[in-house]
């Protein structure tokens, strides 16, 4: 198996990486080194000066759920105060980072290689009021766990810029946190710590390191491999399998029956099979009501195309149902534009919305 080095493990062996004199730390769970002490631990230990830390959605310790954050705090592992940027851009962000008194802006969060997760937004606007306020950037650079040699999806419409999507990327976007602040483009003193030894073909599990979770609905591998596609139902009043134990892997509603599972097989999607479930989320849409729907069985990782498969499932779930089939507003946020929703309302097929898979384009930091 290979090994890959991370961004905050050459930090951690040569601080001189970061510059500055007072770091403020941008994390949550997923910043730790492999034998899992939290990045906080190990930049302290590595005699960096750190002063404080700021939270993402979801939170410093992920306690949140989707769109929730958590409150202002001094961690107890460190004495740092902590930061809740969620939710904040242009001044008022910029408010809460100079009252940090920080030089240096420093970001080790593990995101998932798709469009609408929030992280890179994250890094995204705190590097933007780094460069209305003169801060350094550091990005602490770790793999895009879907690889990094495949682009899926359109291009949004800039007039559709939100927190799910900034700056123009397809929905699956095949880079690393480090080679997407190069792409944005700020004008600021800019350093990617990269990582050593990672491939843009190499699988997550080739990597060596620990899969922690980087929210409290991205349990697993499995799950970030499916969400570029299964995502977009959080768009619809189908259940996208929050409040279960397998989010996004499992997709229904109360309305819904054996001809989902079987329609979708039908269609040979590549690298993917789809098997009848029943499942009663907990929590979110459909609470406590019994749902049906299927689970997404991906067999042949290289093959499955997960945006194509979303619009599949979105087509065959609006052909199947058209009377009880809703879609919310946040559907044209998270495709970035409104062409979806008009052609799943028409009743047509949306598939040739999706391009065929590219590559990355832009500079790459990795082979």
């Amino acid at each position: 198996m290979a090994y890959v080095r991370t961004g905050v493990e050459r930090l951690s062996a040569d601080p001189a990486l970061a510059g500055g004199a007072r770091l403020g730390l941008v994390t949550n769970p997923t910043g730790v080194l492999p034998d899992l002490t939290p990045t906080p631990d190990a930049l302290l230990a590595a005699g960096l000066r750190l002063t404080a830390m700021f939270g993402p959605e979801h939170g410093l310790r992920g306690t949140a759920q989707a769109d929730g954050s958590e409150a202002d705090t001094v961690d107890e592992r460190t004495g740092l105060p902590v930061h809740d940027t969620h939710k904040l851009s242009g001044e008022a962000l910029d408010r809460v980072v100079a009252a940090a008194g920080v030089d240096t802006l420093v970001f080790d969060i593990a995101d998932v290689g798709t469009r609408f997760y929030t992280y890179v937004w994250t890094m995204y606007d705190m590097m933007a009021s780094a460069a209305r306020l003169g801060l350094r950037f550091v990005v602490l650079d770790r793999p895009n766990p879907l690889g990094g040699n495949v682009t899926e999806g359109p291009l949004p419409d800039p007039a559709f810029a939100s927190f799910v999507g900034r700056f123009p990327l397809p929905i699956r976007h095949g880079r690393t946190a480090g080679e997407l602040a190069l792409l944005f483009g700020f004008d600021l003193d800019l350093t990617v710590v990269e990582m050593e030894g990672w491939r843009r073909d190499m699988a997550y599990a080739e990597t060596g390191l620990p899969w922690v979770m980087p929210s409290v609905n991205m349990p697993t591998l499995d799950t970030a491999l499916v969400y570029p596609g299964t995502g977009l139902f959080e768009g619809t009043n189908f259940s996208e399998g929050r409040g279960t134990t397998r989010p996004f892997e499992l997709v229904g509603a109360p309305y819904a029956d054996a001809r989902f599972a079987s329609e979708l097989n039908a269609l040979g999607l590549p690298g993917v099979r789809f098997r009848e479930v029943w499942f009663t989320p907990m929590f979110h849409k459909h609470a406590g009501i019994p749902v049906r729907g299927v689970q997404v069985h991906v067999h042949d990782r290289d093959a499955f195309r997960p945006v194509l498969t979303g619009l599949s499932m979105l087509h065959v779930a609006r052909t199947l149902y058209p009377d009880d089939f809703g879609l919310l507003e946040f559907l044209d946020d998270l495709w970035g534009s409104g062409t979806l929703t008009s052609r799943l309302k028409a009743g047509e097929d949306p598939r040739d919305l999706c391009p065929p898979p590219g590559c990355p384009a832009g500079r790459l930091l990795y082979a």
